[in-house]
């Protein structure tokens, strides 16, 4: 009775909270219900392909603007194949579309792209950045986060399914409590557990404080579009978000803990598994048992100064038996608990000699048994409750972790639904069903913020900036839509499709407004001189991922193999390894994808840096993009970059024409009278040049396979520019 009659006196004082919104925060656009809007009757029909365009044409109409003309056949295929896979058209599928005259020949292209597993590749890669993935901890250790990769497969497996929206935004948030006999779902609830971590800090409150309050911004940005961190210390000062909104948005996190050992396994597999492993286990338990003792010194001396570290209240409930352990102190003991164990393998470097010898004898004796050993179980890392129990969350004041104030319980934005959420514990499982009640009220088709916030990050990903130009801030500071009824019809038909990423990417690249040009006109500038009406297609440099791949792909080197452990590409000559290492993969290995490269929060792969690969301690929503000199010169002074040009002249000094080749497989395009005469000018001079240092002895960079018939110094000459056509504006931009 006394909990209720607080439940109603905490609801009733959040009513009054929303009689202080002012109707301009109330009447804001993010806030209002999705509307049907029909699309509008424009005067040039011909124009129209579907009814995005008559919502682009209509505001170009009303400035007098006319838009651009259609882009030539084979810029289009360019940009739609770098826009969805991330890769350049080849020159065969170049030539395919070229012959294809029917009116259906590009929305073909479109379907043979989304069906490509590289399109997973390319806008996983973006869902990558908002989710601020990594695979190692981050501050002054950034240890390794082994199995954290298999959410990063996770996101680009779901993107090539077409996984509908709503299933992947509550596989990520509750997807161990919606799905938990689906691996993929309790992977899934990785997004969370990408929070950087300091693992040195013993304070552990503090640290689950700060973690807490990432998941917090995090989920509050990546999917309801709004700046909740705002709101931490205070009510948010320009958005209805009250600092009871962020904390009752965190209590619905506020019993999860890390789970690094998810089973990555379906059922049957799962269960097969163990019966072998439990067959091992019984065979080896007594030589096991003497590997234990043997370890156990070594093993308890590494527990006890980790242990003797921690402040005197956390010792008293790692301590404390399990039974008596508060909700938080279960916390306390989950976050402490990962630290105060050793591997055998760790423990056996402390060993003295005669220790050491023993345990060798007993490891072989062990391997004995190793044909029944079903070996390592495949796991990921995730989140999940610790119990049905959770702590109590309070707004603290100005977000300090040690000043709590009122209790609040699980809910929603005020504004918009002011009650406590309404929680059921899953049946059957050790969790609150918290999580749950959010992903589904984020996923309510009534819900204005989550399927438009998503529309307009697939917007922004197409154009190089979304409807509205803000995609993390959907609030007061950021940026007005452009087009505020294409939006919302947009949003309309991505409820309607069943939440289909491809039905949307099939509607926008099928537009009239998407097949535009890139030609600038001097007349539609004064009008509206930042292109926000979208009379011409806005051109886009490439980010360092699309950069690297298409290199690769151009020099006939790129690895397509797909998912799997992350890999360790060759790093700059001189450059000091970062801390914990980088243990170089083997030559195959090294060209594989971008979005394959192990993500290490202290070292990002230095040529994606240079290119604006953003910090993954935090979520990006939108990259930036810098033209500086290290960009250039890791394009061409790299030992890598080199490799690729030298690989790149190889393909194409082995055909009959090499300067069309190369133009075809870096352009699209066959070169014009005066680029060939320029590039004919370059070879006579370079080759001069070049036969000056080779008699000076030189070593010259060739081809790795040198055609017959090839001098030497037209080889290198190629090289070189091979390596210019790697670098110029119309390799690195989609136009």
């Amino acid at each position: 009775m006394r909990r209720a009659i607080t439940a109603l006196f905490i609801g009733c004082t959040w009513l009054l909270a929303a009689d202080t919104f002012t109707k301009r925060q109330r009447d804001f656009w993010s806030f209002q219900k999705v509307k049907e809007e029909n699309p509008p009757v424009v005067a040039a029909k011909l124009w129209v392909r579907n009814p995005i365009d008559n919502f682009i044409l209509a505001k170009l109409e009303a400035k007098g603007v006319k838009p651009g003309r259609p882009a030539d056949k084979v810029t289009l295929l360019r940009r739609a194949s770098l826009d969805l896979t991330g890769l350049p058209p080849t020159p065969e599928e170049v030539d395919a579309f070229v012959a294809d005259r029917s009116p259906q020949a590009f929305a073909k292209v479109v379907e043979r792209l989304l069906a490509s597993p590289h399109y997973g590749e390319r806008w996983g890669r973006h869902w990558l950045d908002l989710a601020r993935f990594a695979e190692s901890e981050g501050f002054k250790s950034d240890e390794a986060r082994p199995n954290a990769w298999r959410y990063r497969d996770y996101a680009i497996q779901s993107f090539n399914r077409d996984k509908p929206y709503n299933r992947f935004v509550e596989e990520q948030i509750a997807g161990d409590e919606l799905w938990p006999d689906d691996p993929d779902a309790r992977i899934a609830t990785g997004f969370n557990r990408h929070y950087p971590d300091e693992s040195n800090a013993r304070n552990l409150q503090q640290r689950r404080q700060e973690i807490l309050d990432d998941i917090t911004d995090t989920t509050g940005a990546v999917f309801m579009g709004l700046t909740y961190g705002c709101a931490r210390c205070h009510n948010h000062k320009f958005d209805p978000i009250l600092q009871a909104d962020y904390y009752r948005l965190q209590a619905f996190f506020a019993n999860t803990a890390a789970n690094d050992h998810i089973p990555y396994l379906p059922a049957a597999q799962l269960a097969e598994y163990r019966r072998k492993k439990a067959i091992w286990e019984e065979k080896t338990s007594d030589v096991r048992a003497k590997i234990a003792a043997v370890l156990e010194p070594a093993k308890q001396t590494f527990v006890k100064g980790y242990f003797d570290k921690y402040p005197p209240e956390i010792q008293a409930m790692i301590l404390k038996p399990a039974a008596q352990r508060t909700p938080f102190e279960w916390q306390m003991f989950a976050k402490a608990k990962p630290y105060l164990e050793q591997s055998d393998g760790d423990a056996a470097k402390q060993l003295n000699a005669e220790a050491k010898k023993q345990y060798d004898a007993l490891k072989t004796e062990l391997a004995q048994f190793e044909d029944l050993n079903p070996g390592e179980l495949p796991e990921g890392i995730g989140m999940a409750d610790l119990n049905r129990d959770a702590p109590s969350t309070h707004i603290l004041a100005v977000g300090v972790y040690d000043a709590p104030q009122q209790e609040v319980q699980p809910g929603f934005l005020t504004l918009l639904d002011p009650a406590p959420a309404h929680i059921t514990p899953p049946a059957g499982l050790e969790s609150t069903g918290r999580r749950t009640a959010l992903a589904k009220w984020l996923t309510d088709p009534e819900n204005p913020l989550t399927a438009r916030v998503m529309v307009n990050r697939i917007w922004h990903y197409h154009f190089g900036r979304g409807i509205a130009g803000t995609p993390s801030d959907f609030g007061a500071m950021g940026e007005r839509p452009s087009h505020p009824e294409l939006l919302d019809w947009l949003t309309r038909e991505f409820i309607r499709s069943g939440w289909s990423l491809k039905q949307m990417h099939r509607l926008i690249l099928n537009s009239a407004a998407y097949q535009e040009s890139a030609d600038f006109r001097k007349d539609a500038a004064e009008v509206d001189p930042d292109n926000r009406l979208l009379w011409a297609f806005p051109r886009q440099r490439l980010d360092g991922e699309a950069i690297r791949d298409s290199s690769l792909l151009v020099s006939g080197l790129l690895n397509q193999q797909t998912g799997g452990p992350s890999v360790f590409p060759e790093l700059p000559e001189g450059m000091i390894s970062p801390r914990g290492g980088w243990k170089l993969s083997i030559p195959a290995e090294r060209n594989r994808r971008s979005v394959y490269i192990f993500a290490k929060r202290n070292a990002r792969y230095p040529m994606l840096e240079a290119y604006d690969m953003p910090d993954t301690h935090e979520s990006c929503s939108r990259r930036s993009v810098t033209t500086t000199a290290p960009q250039a010169l890791a394009m061409l002074n790299d030992k890598v970059a080199l490799e690729w040009a030298q690989a790149f002249a190889g393909r194409a000094l082995a055909a009959k024409d090499p300067v069309d080749r190369a133009f075809q497989l870096a352009y699209s395009r066959s070169p014009d009278p005066w680029e060939k005469d320029t590039v004919a000018t370059f070879f006579h001079k370079q080759k001069t040049l070049i036969a000056e240092r080779a008699a000076k002895g030189e070593k010259l960079a060739l081809p790795p396979q040198m055609p017959e018939g090839v001098e030497p110094a037209y080889a290198a000459a190629f090289v070189d520019f091979c390596e210019m056509l790697l670098n110029s504006n119309e390799f690195v931009y989609q136009n």
